[in-house]
């Protein structure tokens, strides 16, 4: 399984912990956690984080929390997410600012990820918001193919699913 990553160029990679909790609650209680159900108040983005850090010892995977090495300062999180085992396993990812956005972060951050990832886990699905053409692309820009026939989990229904 995937415990550590090694760094990028302009990246390193964690495991979440509870001094992401204030940043994290403020980016679940902005409009950007939309595309994944929020916005969240304060007791469910504890209960979201509380959740990102014992996947680890639930699942023996998880999502990583990224952060630049010039700053320390976390960009967003990815990685893996198996809530149900009879559902498949999914990539995901997260951006916590707007501003932190289009300067590839994320697709440094994921392409790490899955080439770890490929060599000890089942194909990953990516389940996308159909509003949320960012992170289309960004599956397309990892190799991601659309699945037009993939069912769609009950929490997001109408979402686009690419195989990764």
């Amino acid at each position: 399984m995937i415990t550590q990553l090694p760094p990028t160029k302009r990246l390193f990679f964690r495991l979440p912990n509870a001094e992401d909790l204030a940043a994290y609650t403020a980016y679940c209680a902005s409009p950007r956690a939309g595309f994944v159900g929020g916005p969240y108040n304060d007791v469910q983005a504890f209960e979201k984080l509380a959740t990102m850090i014992g996947y680890w010892s639930l699942r023996g995977f998880g999502r990583f929390v990224f952060a630049t090495h010039n700053t320390g300062r976390p960009i967003g999180h990815m990685g893996a997410l198996q809530l149900c085992v009879t559902e498949p396993v999914e990539m995901t990812w997260t951006i916590r600012l707007e501003d932190d956005e289009g300067q590839g972060y994320a697709t440094e951050a994921c392409s790490a990820y899955l080439a770890m990832a490929r060599q000890s886990l089942p194909p990953l699905l990516a389940r996308i918001h159909p509003d949320n053409t960012a992170s289309q692309r960004l599956a397309e820009r990892l190799g991601g193919t659309c699945d037009t026939g993939a069912i769609a989990p009950l929490w997001l229904p109408t979402a686009v699913t690419y195989a990764m």
